[in-house]
């Protein structure tokens, strides 16, 4: 774009570059220079470690923790539960195996934007990113950070002490920043982080699983009795249900989001989902095997956190150790979220469904810094919504309709690009088996609750204003884009960033 700065050699300051085929201060222009590391690219930092650490971060958040009574309030029966969280684990690895032939099919950042964006065009993966910013994203950063601050701020007001609220958002929006910061400043730092939080976050599930089995060893076995007594048999209550468990299994497809940073994506991407989905479903059934066996379908409803009441009855003295384990896990699954979601809105400004800004990255640490700093923005900004929550709920309809949408990728690319290369090929009823499974969960809700379905649908068409502003109108009046320009020029020179050199090859 005129007027717009591009990048000679990323050692210079932003502020001294000139044109595109400039040389600056005597160093030649990046298409002469032969050393690969001077590229103004986000770098190849990820391997199989790190990619099952992200998915694994972004799962093992906060909710095995606090929601699994979702399941059970529902459903009425122990049985039943673990029906469904073996159920949704099973979805998960089905939408997984999907997700591994279209990352490797269409090796790039951006996850569900960019499948959608490359089987259905513009509109539809502008409607998606155009969700994905306004409610997916920051309303779940903010959930999250919340969620972290209520924990650390818990036990400096004992007994029936409440957290301030500004508290917990003052310490959330600190924690949202920190991490902003880090993701911005060093990759490979921040990853380092989530692998060891990932081993955190594993021992403290065994942890759980291990005192409830060896409770169940003493004897205490009754929870198990009659196990599917009073099963709820409703077909919109096991929906619902179904996505109490879903939700605690999202994040299976986020790592999908950072392909381009993968090392050796056709090998990696794949082995991790492979290796990260049934390590959760076997942690997550056996986890809520130990809550069951310590807590009634009742002590469970009542509780505002599970893991801490379950705490609370059995390690007694120990029991501190529980919120800690919340905290840590709530803290690096925000982590994960504010990594891999800026790539997410880095590539759709690259396609141009966003400002060009946010496709800019740090000339110094090769990190989408205007994304992280805008999706930072709206996060803090969603910390003092009050009714966060409700828009999550408004949204749940719609994303799992554009995660069926992204599925149903595979099948079209099937039908249309049968030539397409396909380093994974799974078998065609899998992703079909997905989709049908997918058109359940999206028409029992919209018959249960069509309010809360309609305010989804609601809240994605008003995107198509913005999409006809932004993307569709091409010849814009040249003093308004002289504007656009120039904010910009100055964006560019505030976060020393440029746009991306594409490879040569």
């Amino acid at each position: 774009m005129p007027g717009i700065l591009e990048l000679n050699s990323p050692t210079e300051t932003v502020m001294e570059l000139m044109s595109p085929n400039d040389s600056v201060k005597g160093i030649p222009a990046l298409e002469n220079d032969d050393e690969p590391k001077a590229r103004n690219k986000m770098k190849k930092e990820l391997g199989l470690l790190e990619g099952c650490a992200i998915i694994l971060g972004i799962i093992f958040g906060s909710g095995i923790f606090i929601s699994p009574k979702g399941v059970i309030q529902e459903v009425n029966a122990p049985g039943t539960s673990l029906v469904i969280w073996t159920l949704c684990g099973i979805l998960s690895m089905i939408g997984a195996l999907c997700y591994a032939e279209l990352g490797c099919c269409i090796p790039k950042s951006g996850g569900d934007y960019m499948y959608i964006n490359e089987a259905f065009g513009d509109l539809p993966s502008f409607l998606y990113i155009w969700d994905a910013t306004v409610i997916f994203v920051p309303a779940t950063n903010a959930i999250m950070s919340l969620t972290f601050a209520n924990y650390v701020l818990q036990p400096f007001y004992p007994g029936e002490c409440k957290v301030p609220e500004l508290a917990s958002q003052l310490l959330a929006a600190a924690t949202i920043i920190g991490l902003t910061f880090l993701n911005s400043y060093n990759v490979k730092a921040t990853t380092k982080m989530q692998n060891i939080i990932m081993f955190t976050k594993i021992a403290a599930l065994v942890t759980i699983i291990i005192v409830g089995i060896t409770y169940m060893s003493f004897g205490h076995t009754e929870n198990f009795d009659n196990a599917f007594e009073n099963s709820e048999t409703d077909p919109g209550k096991l929906a619902v249900a179904f996505y109490s468990g879903i939700f605690s299994y999202a994040g299976w497809n986020y790592l999908n989001f950072m392909t381009e940073e993968l090392r050796d994506p056709y090998k990696n991407l794949p082995r991790a989902i492979y290796i990260s989905l049934p390590l959760v479903t076997v942690i997550y059934v056996l986890a809520n095997v130990a809550y069951l066996a310590v807590l009634t379908p009742q002590e469970m409803i009542a509780s505002n956190a599970i893991a801490v009441t379950f705490g609370d009855k059995v390690l007694q003295y120990g029991s501190w150790i529980i919120p800690i384990m919340v905290a840590i896990s709530a803290f690096g699954g925000l982590s994960v979220h504010i990594m891999t979601s800026s790539r997410m809105c880095f590539v759709a400004a690259r396609n141009k469904h966003m400002p060009e800004l946010l496709s800019f990255i740090n000339v110094k640490r090769f990190t989408p810094t205007p994304s992280l700093v805008f999706l930072c923005l709206l996060s803090l900004l969603y910390l003092f919504i009050s009714d966060v929550y409700v828009l999550i709920t408004y949204s749940s309809v719609v994303e799992t309709f554009f995660i069926m949408l992204s599925v149903t990728g595979v099948l079209y690319f099937r039908w249309t690009r049968p030539d397409m290369p396909r380093p994974i090929k799974v078998n065609i009823l899998v992703p079909i088996t997905f989709v049908i499974i997918c058109i359940f969960l999206i028409l029992v809700p919209i018959y249960q609750v069509p309010a809360e379905a309609g305010m989804g649908c609601l809240i994605t068409l008003m995107g198509i204003p913005f999409y006809i502003a932004g993307v569709a109108w091409k010849n814009k009046p040249k003093s308004f884009q002289d504007k656009i320009d120039n904010f910009t020029i100055k964006m560019q020179k505030l976060f020393m960033s440029a746009k991306e050199e594409e490879d040569n090859e």
